[in-house]
């Protein structure tokens, strides 16, 4: 099983965003990927080193598998103001 891929989600160990789950979105090179936090919903780059790579992976262009990942409430298409 390949931990550093596309759409593994896994744990942030340092940092802003430590203990919030994200999800790996590029690899860059051998040591930084880019990920999507819940906290910082912007791709970042990161250090593999600072990641705790979970069993979960999911497609990470699909917005809802994304969504649910980071345990983050995505608005409803049909919401009045």
């Amino acid at each position: 099983m390949a931990l550093v891929e596309i759409g593994r989600v896994c744990v942030k160990k340092f940092g802003r965003d430590a203990g919030k789950r994200a999800v790996i979105t590029k690899i860059v090179d051998a040591n930084f990927v880019q990920v999507v936090t819940s906290v910082r919903l912007k791709d970042r780059r990161c250090n593999v080193k600072h990641l705790e790579f979970l069993s979960e992976k999911i497609d990470a262009a699909n917005k809802e598998q994304l969504a649910k990942a980071l345990e983050i409430e995505t608005p409803k298409s049909g919401a009045q103001k």
